[in-house]
């Protein structure tokens, strides 16, 4: 018989993603001095060059795109295009954490990193699906749709320089490492063994 059951170390990196991301970002922002608003500033700021104890922002960040790396390489059951969009979407948070904003403005480098991690994030669930006792097609359809429609509404705050740019941040990237532990969590319960052809 071969398990195609998710690794069971998916769950654990699958499981502290939002973990670190949430926990860093709210350690984070208690070490800023004069305080720090989360609607308004994003979780870059954090990480910036600026920040007050950067390292700790930097460090979650760096933590959550491992986390997506190893759960992409346990997740057997999901398409190998979803996967690898997983982990890339874990390889460009990576990147990202170590191109930090400057103290002031932008970086086109941090831009681009954060633009690719959080396209493929939002993107993968839709190529993730391929039968075989995983969830329901319309569950990863679901999925895929939720998290691009809060990439666009992110999109939308950035672009017009909203001051709900740092929520809508943050309700886009919470949804994106909780969809990895669904989907593992969905998968190890519904996926049963199947023969071995080999």
């Amino acid at each position: 018989m071969r398990n195609n059951r998710p690794a069971w170390w998916a769950v654990v990196s699958s499981a502290c993603a939002p973990v670190l991301l949430v926990g860093g970002w709210q350690l984070a922002a208690a070490r800023q001095p004069g305080g720090f608003d989360p609607i308004r500033e994003t979780i870059s700021a954090l990480a910036s060059r600026g920040a007050t104890d950067r390292w700790i922002m930097t460090s979650a960040l760096a933590g959550v795109g491992v986390c997506h790396m190893i759960t992409a390489a346990g997740l057997a059951p999901a398409a190998v295009t979803g996967r690898a969009l997983l982990a890339t979407g874990g390889a460009a948070t990576v990147v990202l954490a170590a191109l930090p904003l400057p103290g002031t403005g932008d970086s086109a480098e941090h831009v681009a990193a954060a633009a690719v991690a959080l396209s493929v994030l939002s993107l993968w669930p839709a190529m993730a699906w391929q039968g075989g006792g995983q969830p329901r097609p319309g569950v990863w359809a679901f999925a895929a749709t939720w998290l691009l429609g809060l990439l666009g509404w992110f999109g939308v705050e950035y672009l017009s320089g909203s001051a709900r740019l740092g929520l809508s941040e943050r309700i886009l990237t919470a949804a994106q490492v909780l969809w990895p532990l669904a989907a593992v969590l969905l998968m190890r319960r519904g996926q049963a063994p199947t023969p071995s052809t080999s």
